[in-house]
């Protein structure tokens, strides 16, 4: 009776060595990959300010019939 009783904690144990291991990898894989999206984003909202602040780009805003226009000079204060 102690031998199954014994087998099944040792199956138990390697089980939640697994369970946990696992788990520890799967968090430390989506820290990492968010952290990359962070920076990506990041990255990628310095270029749109950056193009966004060259001469001759033409800002849009939305129109009344929700059509995107360019803004009018009196918009801009």
């Amino acid at each position: 009776m102690s031998g199954y009783i014994l087998r099944i904690l040792v199956i138990a144990l390697i089980g939640g060595i697994i369970f946990f291991g696992l788990r520890k990898i799967w968090r430390d894989w989506t820290r990492q990959f968010r952290r990359l999206d962070e920076e990506d984003n990041a990255r990628r909202r310095a270029r749109d300010l950056a193009e966004r602040s060259k001469p001759g780009v033409i800002e849009l805003t939305r129109d009344k019939d929700g059509t995107y226009r360019p803004s009018s000079s009196e918009d801009k204060t």
